[in-house]
């Protein structure tokens, strides 16, 4: 059996498949493993998620504390089913002012002419997945990382697999929607010829079959899917 671990940029997953959508309460193993890694190889076994993230500030998120409270439900739901199975890893969102060039149209960018804005990013996702999936495949704790991201910040890193763990098969999921290019999305070129194995999409079908119970029995109290989800 070919043991994989499958690492999940959780950031990415939103903002590029599952916003918009009425499956962000997402069973990811169910996803990964059942719809995605064993039709890739039935003779696969998929020993760990590891899901990373950062935790949302209700200050400006979209639907304020209920948006942090949604992604505590989802959190304490995953690691409820299955214990031991996900990890989570956390970075962090910095936020702060700073001045960004003024847009206009017809006009090239200009650093003379700029606007005050809030800036808004996510801290560590990327390292923590290069970190991860690195060690795991050195350490030969697997023989197989699926690496769900579209990032170029990751090419380091499966380059550096393919050199040092020849053996450990990549696996790369592009969490795109299958008519990505009419969203002006389309699958990382510089990402994708250092894997063995490339998904360009994630269908809406696969993800509706993958969504976990609406309550989640937890050593307190359930673990419920958020109304505006």
């Amino acid at each position: 059996m070919l043991k994989t671990c499958v690492y999940i940029d959780g950031y990415n997953l939103y903002y590029s498949r599952l916003k918009g959508t009425q499956h962000k309460w997402l069973d990811i193993v169910a996803l990964f493993r059942d719809h995605i890694v064993l039709p890739q190889n039935p003779h696969t076994e998929v020993v760990a998620v590891k899901y990373f993230t950062s935790p949302v500030k209700a200050s400006y998120a979209r639907h304020a504390q209920a948006s942090e409270h949604a992604q505590t439900q989802y959190h304490r739901a995953l690691l409820a089913k299955y214990p031991e199975f996900i990890q989570i890893i956390q970075g962090f969102h910095i936020f702060q002012p700073t001045v960004l060039p003024t847009y206009a149209p017809g006009t090239a960018a200009s650093k003379s002419v700029g606007s005050p804005v809030w800036m808004i990013e996510e801290k560590q996702t990327d390292v923590n997945i290069a970190l991860h999936a690195y060690r795991d495949a050195a350490r030969g704790l697997c023989d197989q990382v699926v690496i769900c991201s579209n990032d170029s910040d990751l090419e380091p890193a499966l380059r550096m697999i393919r050199q040092d763990a020849p053996a450990v098969t990549i696996g790369l999921v592009m969490p795109l929607r299958e008519n990505s290019k009419a969203d002006g999305k389309v699958p990382n070129k510089r990402l994708t010829p250092l894997a063995h194995w490339v998904r360009h999409h994630i269908l809406d079908d696969e993800l509706g079959k993958s969504q976990l119970p609406l309550n989640i029995q937890t050593k307190k109290k359930p673990a419920s899917k958020p109304e505006h989800w």
